[in-house]
Formats: C-alpha cells, sequence, structure tokens
C-alpha cells in the first residue's frame, strides 16, 4: 500500500515538472483575437509578409509564424461568406490578417530608403517610391493592426486558383482600385463578387485596394496591437 502511495506521489510530482517546464503555448492569443483557421479549418491562407514575396522583398517584422490571426467578430463574418460561396466550389483565400505595429514600421522604415527598389517591377512598376507616402500606399499606421482588416480574394476550391481580380494583391497602382474600369467584364465581375459578399457580411472596402476590407464595427477602434504573430 505504501509503495504504491509513494508511485502515485512519485507520478504526480513527474507530471507537474512536465508541466512546469513546458513552454506557454505559443498560439496564446489576447482575449478577443482568434486563430483564423480554428474558426475557418479550410480557409486559405497564404501570408505575403512571411514570405519574401512582398513589396518588400523580405519577411516583415512581427511575423513568426504564417499564422493568421484575426478579432473573433472579424472571423465569425469570414466564416459566413465562406459558406456562402462553397456552394458554388468557391471560397476565401487570405494574404494577410491581423499586422502588428512593428510590421507597419518595418514598411515606414523601408519605403524611406529610397534606393531600394529591388521588389519595384513586380509591386509599384509605375510608382516613384519617394510618393509612396504621399499616394497613400504606405502609413504610419494602419487598420490591419487593430485586427479586424483582412486581405483576401476568392479562389475556385477544386483548384485553388485565384479568380482573375484584373491586378495582383499589393500592385501600387489606380488599376487596384476597385472603381478601376479599364479591365475585362469577367474580372469586373469578380471584384463585385468579392465587394458584395463582403460589403453585405459586415465590411467595408478601402477605395484603393480591391482585396482590402475593415469589419464595420470592429471591437478595438482606436487601439492598435503589436503582438507578433506566432
Amino acid at each position: 500500500m505504501k509503495a504504491g502511495k509513494n508511485n502515485l506521489i512519485q507520478f504526480a510530482e513527474i507530471l507537474v515538472l512536465l508541466i512546469l517546464s513546458t513552454p506557454a503555448k505559443a498560439n496564446s492569443l489576447p482575449e478577443g483575437f482568434v486563430y483564423v483557421k480554428d474558426v475557418i479549418p479550410e480557409i486559405q491562407v497564404e501570408l505575403r509578409y512571411y514570405t519574401n514575396d512582398n513589396f518588400v522583398g523580405e519577411q516583415i517584422d512581427g511575423y513568426l509564424k504564417p499564422e493568421c490571426i484575426l478579432t473573433e467578430q472579424a472571423a465569425l463574418s469570414l466564416k459566413i461568406i465562406q459558406d456562402k460561396l462553397k456552394a458554388f466550389n468557391l471560397g476565401l483565400k487570405i494574404y494577410d490578417a491581423y499586422r502588428p505595429q512593428r510590421a507597419v514600421d518595418h514598411f515606414v522604415r523601408w519605403a524611406k530608403d529610397l534606393k531600394n527598389i529591388k521588389m519595384k517591377a513586380k509591386y509599384y512598376p509605375d510608382v516613384a517610391k519617394k510618393d509612396l507616402f504621399k499616394d497613400g500606399y504606405i502609413a504610419m499606421k494602419s487598420s490591419h493592426s487593430r485586427g479586424s482588416t483582412v486581405d483576401l480574394t476568392i479562389i475556385a476550391l477544386d483548384t485553388k486558383k485565384e479568380l482573375d481580380m484584373g491586378s495582383s494583391f499589393d500592385f501600387f497602382s489606380p488599376k487596384s482600385w476597385p472603381s478601376y474600369l479599364r479591365i475585362t467584364p469577367s474580372q469586373r465581375a469578380h471584384r463585385m463578387l468579392l465587394q458584395i459578399l463582403m460589403k453585405n457580411n459586415g465590411f467595408n472596402n478601402y477605395d484603393q485596394e480591391w482585396w482590402h476590407f475593415t469589419l464595420r464595427n470592429e471591437p478595438f477602434p482606436k487601439e492598435y496591437f503589436n503582438f507578433p504573430i506566432q
């Protein structure tokens, strides 16, 4: 009996040590935030700022893992849209969601370095880098840091291929404005589909980026977060 009790105590001690020695869960988030994949497991995610394929040309500060984070309200609204699209064999693909302030600061530093134009041909061929602030492509603050803004497009579920929207994500040009008309009818239709779905389900669009939407009743309208994506 005594030996059995000692074994139980030893087991309990080992269990406590294991718990104490395990690092805090890396995916713990501030209250009100969720991992989008936990809400919409099938959603496609391609976080461009975790990669080198972005207008800066390198992984951006604060993007430690390719995890997509949003406020719970924003994620639940996206789930409704995803479910509606699914009936037509379509779905959503996210390029960016919550963005820490340190990432925005990285953009600002890059924009001030006028000599670094290695990604100009792909992302801003017709815009002088010195004009990126003036033209509204780069700013000191971003609604993404409030947690309820998302950059996204529509894909075909069977092929995972993006619908043709007439310009690529983060293409700095009037061609990316939702109101731009010098694109094909099918491209305009694809943009309209995305606009209607997002606006009818609680989001407003930024008038210079067809991919950029912010939840109308966002829970943190004046708070800019800086916790890393991990």
